[in-house]
C-alpha cells in the first residue's frame, strides 16, 4: 500500500509557474487533498514511519498541518494538538507556549505555539505536517518539547539528509520524487 500511496501522491502533485515573472515554481498540494484514497491512506502511512516510539500525541502547524495531523494522530491512537502561528489571526485566549522558529524556506521569522497544558511532561510527541524544507519549524516545536519529542513525519522531506537526521524528520516522499514536468 505504502508504493501505491506514494505513487498516487506524485501523480496527484503539480509544480506551478505563479506567473509573476519569477523564476521559480510553487508547490500545488490540492490534487492530495482531491483525491479519497491519498486521503484514507495518508495517516497509516505517516504513522507506520513511527510506530515504534509509539507517540501519544501528534502536533502539527497550521495550515496544511491541521489536515494532516488528525490522520495520522488517528493512525495512531494518539491525541492531536494545534501549533498555531502568531499574528496568523486574532489572538488565543488561552495561555500559550511559544517557540521561535528561525528563518523558514521563505527567509521569514515566526512564533509557533501551543496550548499550555495540552502536551503533558510524559507524552510523547510526534510533530506532522505536509513537508519538511529547510527544518525550521520542526526544529523550533523540538525545542518547545525537549526529550518529549521522538520525530517529525511528513510527506515530503525536502531537508539536507544531515538535518532530517538531527531532527529525525522521516517522509514518504523526498523533493527529487516530485517531477517538475519541465522540457
Amino acid at each position: 500500500m505504502a508504493d501505491d500511496l506514494r505513487d498516487r501522491l506524485r501523480h496527484a502533485f503539480r509544480w506551478t509557474d505563479p506567473g509573476d515573472g519569477s523564476e521559480y515554481l510553487v508547490s500545488n498540494r490540492s490534487g492530495w487533498w482531491r483525491d479519497p484514497l491519498i486521503l484514507s491512506g495518508l495517516g497509516e502511512a505517516l504513522a507506520d514511519l513511527f510506530r515504534d516510539p509509539a507517540p501519544t500525541v501528534v502536533v502539527a502547524p497550521e495550515v496544511t498541518g491541521f489536515l494532516v495531523g488528525p490522520l495520522v494522530a488517528r493512525a495512531l491512537g494518539a491525541g492531536f494538538v494545534e501549533a498555531y502561528r502568531a499574528g496568523a489571526r486574532r489572538p488565543i485566549a488561552e495561555p500559550m507556549s511559544w517557540a521561535e522558529v528561525p528563518a523558514d524556506h521563505r527567509g521569514q521569522r515566526q512564533l509557533l505555539g501551543v496550548r499550555e497544558g495540552l502536551v503533558r511532561p510524559d507524552d510523547r510527541v510526534l510533530v506532522v505536517d505536509d513537508w519538511a524544507s529547510t527544518g525550521a519549524q520542526v526544529r523550533a516545536l523540538r525545542g518547545l518539547f525537549g526529550t518529549s519529542y521522538v520525530g517529525a513525519a511528513v510527506i515530503v522531506d525536502e531537508c539536507p539528509p544531515p538535518v532530517s537526521r538531527e531532527l529525525t524528520i522521516r517522509g514518504l516522499l523526498a523533493e527529487k520524487d516530485l517531477d517538475y514536468g519541465l522540457p
